[in-house]
């Protein structure tokens, strides 16, 4: 099964409420998402990238609250639907913003040489979470502790008071689960010692 077959899997499996066909539509049809990189140099900086960073961090965040220890002390417990919609739809702030171009680099040899990369140009500069948030509340409702765990998954690796990133973990523990699992996909299992 390829990633888009997992994640399509995943998605009408789990996915359920208003306006969840019209989104996934969208993201097959009307946009980049399925052929979009991650990020542009680093994890997932290759075509299709963004859909293996979703799974990863869907899978990451499903073991992270299966945890016997997390379900011990804290007691979260969520639907299957919220999981994957966190997980699945976090960086849809990255459709349409990664454009195919070249960089130089300095070969083994010592020479320069044309290498193909990825260069961001983002036409709704909204933020990063919190466009994902806003592309997402155009197709469906999201609930109020789905919508904090997007907005706030990059966690302290942001530029954002982290007071507040403190206070949404504390509120909503799904925002501090997304944050661990993206964290996890990011720089373990999509990150090569190149690049660490």
């Amino acid at each position: 099964m390829s990633t888009k077959e997992e994640f399509l899997d995943i998605f009408r499996t789990h996915v359920q409420r208003e306006g969840a066909d019209v989104l996934l539509d969208y993201l097959q049809s009307k946009c980049d998402f399925f052929t979009a990189p991650a990020s542009a140099r680093f994890h997932g900086s290759y075509a299709g990238g963004l859909c293996d960073h979703s799974l990863n961090v869907y899978h990451c965040l499903c073991a992270y609250l299966a945890q016997e220890r997390v379900q011990d002390l804290y007691g979260l417990e969520y639907p299957e639907e919220s999981v994957a919609i966190a997980a699945l739809l976090h960086d849809l702030c990255k459709i349409g913003c990664y454009k195919e171009g070249t960089r130089n680099v300095k070969g083994p040899d010592g020479k320069w040489q044309s290498v193909p990369t990825y260069n961001y140009e983002d036409t709704l500069p909204y933020g990063h979470g919190e466009k994902s948030v806003y592309i997402i509340s155009g197709f469906m409702r999201l609930s109020r502790e789905e919508a904090m765990a997007i907005r706030w998954h990059m966690g302290f690796s942001g530029g954002e008071d982290p007071r507040l990133i403190g206070q949404a973990f504390q509120r909503y523990p799904l925002a501090f689960a997304l944050s661990v699992a993206d964290m996890e996909a990011t720089y373990f299992l999509e990150n090569d010692d190149e690049n660490r």
